[in-house]
C-alpha cells in the first residue's frame, strides 16, 4: 500500500469520528508525504493546521495511522503546498455544517448565542468547591465589563464549569435585554479564525465576535501552540476590555501551566480573576444528588442517597451517571430499591479506597528507578530524580488522593504550587510517552 492510499484510508477512519466541520476544517489539503523508518510525515498546508492537529488530534491520527499500516509508529508534520489532484479527493467545507455544528442543535441551543437553556443557576449547587467562582460570577452579572474582567475558570472535566460560564451568560441575558451574549468553544473560535483567512475575511471575524457585550470561550487549554489564534484572541480581549465589555473563559488548568501561552496572555488573565473548581466534597455530592432525584421525580430513602454520596468520590459528570443507572434500574422494577441492590449496580463505578504511607511511595519509586530513597527528599535538580520525585508526586495525588500542601510538605518542605506543576507535567507526559505508562504500570503493580 503506498502512501497516497493509506492516507486515503485513514481519513475514512478519521471522519467517521469527528464532526463534518472540524474534518474539512483540519484535514483539507493534507496528505503523507512519505515513510521513513516507521515515522509517517504528514503534509500540511500551514502552520496552524499543524499546530491544531498537535495539539487536538494527534492521538488519534498516530493509532489510526498504526492500525492501517502497522510499520508505522509515529508521526511528525510538514507545512507543505498538495497538488491539485490530492486536494480534490478531500471533501470541501460545507458552512452549513461549519455554522452548525450539530444537526439537533436548534432543539438545545438557541443559535443566536449558543447558550443552553437549561444551564441556570436553580440548578447549580454551590459549596466549598465552587464558592469562589460562584461568588465572582454573581459580581459579573450586577456588573458586568467593569469587574473581573477577563475572569478564568479553571478545574478538571466535569466539575460544572461549563455549568457555571453557560448560567453567567442566560443570567446576563435576561437582566439586560440589549446586551449582546455568545458562547463558544476555543475550536470553534479558531475554526471560525481559519475559515476567515482561508476566504480573505480577517475584518469579517473581527465583527463577528468584538460586536457581543459578553463574549464566554470554553476549553482555552488548547490555544497554548497557536500562536496567530493568540494573538488574535489578545487583540480581540483588548477591545473588550477598552469598551468595557465582559470576556470569560474556562480550562482545564490554570493559564501558568497551559504549554506556550504568551506572556502577554498571562498578564491578561491574571489581571482579572482566576479562580479554581476542586471536586465536590461530600455535602454538595449529596445536594447534587438529591436535586438530580426531585427533578426526576425519583424518591430514594436517604440512607441510600448518603451511600451514593460518600461512596461516588470524583467529579460530578461521575457522580450523574452513577445515579442515571440507579434511576433507570427503579423504573424498571417500579419498586424502592434496596442497599444491597444500589451497591451491586455502583461495584464498577466505585474507586477503590487505598491507604499507603508517603514514605511507601518514594521507597517504591526510588527501588523501581534504582535510586536511593533519601535521594528523591533532596534538594537537588539531576534529571533521573526529578522525574522520580515527579512520579512520586503524581502517583500521591492521583492513585491515593493525598493533597496537594501535604504531598510538598513531606517531599522536603516544597511548595504546593510546584507539586501541581509536577502532577501536571506527568499527566500530560502520559498522553504522548508510551514508556512512561508503561513504567507506571509497572509500579502500580508492586502496591497490590
Amino acid at each position: 500500500m503506498d502512501t497516497k492510499q493509506l492516507w486515503k484510508k485513514c481519513l475514512v477512519e478519521i471522519e467517521t469520528g469527528i464532526s463534518k466541520a472540524n474534518f474539512s476544517t483540519w484535514f483539507k489539503n493534507t496528505s503523507i508525504l512519505k515513510e521513513e523508518v516507521g515515522v509517517a510525515f504528514v503534509g500540511v498546508p500551514n502552520e496552524f493546521v499543524r499546530d491544531w492537529l498537535k495539539n487536538k488530534y494527534h492521538k488519534l491520527i498516530t493509532k489510526t495511522i498504526a492500525s492501517t499500516y502497522e510499520n508505522m509508529r509515529a508521526v511528525e508534520y510538514v507545512i507543505t503546498k498538495l497538488e491539485v489532484s490530492t486536494k480534490q479527493e478531500l471533501p470541501k467545507i460545507d458552512e452549513t455544517y461549519v455554522n452548525k455544528e450539530l444537526p439537533l442543535k436548534d432543539l438545545y441551543i438557541n443559535p443566536e448565542d449558543n447558550l443552553n437553556p437549561r444551564y441556570r443557576f436553580d440548578s447549580f449547587i454551590v459549596g466549598s468547591f465552587n464558592e469562589l467562582a460562584y461568588a465572582a460570577s454573581q459580581a459579573i452579572i450586577e456588573n458586568p465589563g467593569t469587574k473581573y474582567n477577563p475572569f478564568f475558570v479553571y478545574g478538571g472535566t466535569g466539575l460544572g464549569k461549563t455549568h457555571l460560564l453557560q448560567a453567567v451568560g442566560n443570567s446576563i441575558k435576561e437582566k439586560y435585554s440589549n446586551k449582546k451574549v455568545y458562547y463558544l468553544t476555543l475550536e470553534k473560535f479558531a475554526t471560525d479564525f481559519i475559515n476567515s483567512l482561508q476566504s480573505n475575511k480577517a475584518n469579517s471575524f473581527k465583527e463577528k465576535y468584538r460586536k457581543y457585550d459578553l463574549l464566554i470561550i470554553d476549553d482555552i487549554q488548547f490555544i497554548g501552540k497557536m500562536e496567530k489564534i493568540q494573538e488574535e484572541l489578545f487583540h480581540t480581549f483588548n477591545t473588550f476590555y477598552e469598551n468595557n465589555k465582559q470576556i470569560i473563559f474556562s480550562s482545564d488548568k490554570h493559564p501558568n501551566y497551559i504549554p506556550e501561552l504568551a506572556d502577554r496572555l498571562k498578564s491578561r488573565f491574571a489581571a482579572g480573576m482566576i479562580v479554581d473548581v476542586s471536586e465536590p466534597e461530600y455535602e454538595s455530592r449529596l445536594a447534587i444528588l438529591k436535586i438530580k432525584l426531585r427533578e426526576q421525580g425519583v424518591d430514594l430513602e436517604n440512607n441510600l442517597i448518603e451511600y451514593i454520596a460518600e461512596s461516588i468520590q470524583g467529579n460530578i459528570r461521575e457522580l450523574e451517571g452513577s445515579l442515571n443507572t440507579i434511576i433507570c434500574q427503579y423504573h424498571l422494577k417500579k419498586k424502592p430499591l434496596s442497599v444491597v441492590e444500589v451497591k451491586n449496580l455502583l461495584k464498577n463505578n466505585i474507586k477503590p479506597k487505598k491507604n499507603v504511607a508517603i514514605k511507601d511511595v518514594v521507597k517504591v519509586v526510588g527501588g523501581y528507578y534504582g535510586l536511593e530513597e533519601l535521594s528523591i527528599y533532596e534538594k537537588t535538580r539531576r534529571k533521573e530524580i526529578v522525574k522520580a520525585r515527579q512520579v512520586v508526586m503524581y502517583l500521591l495525588r492521583e492513585d491515593f488522593n493525598v493533597s496537594y500542601p501535604l504531598i510538598g510538605q513531606k517531599l522536603g518542605g516544597k511548595d504546593h504550587t510546584t507539586v501541581i506543576h509536577s502532577y501536571l507535567k506527568i499527566k500530560n507526559d502520559l498522553k504522548n510517552n508510551p514508556l512512561l505508562l508503561q513504567e507506571l504500570e509497572q509500579i502500580r503493580i508492586m502496591f497490590k
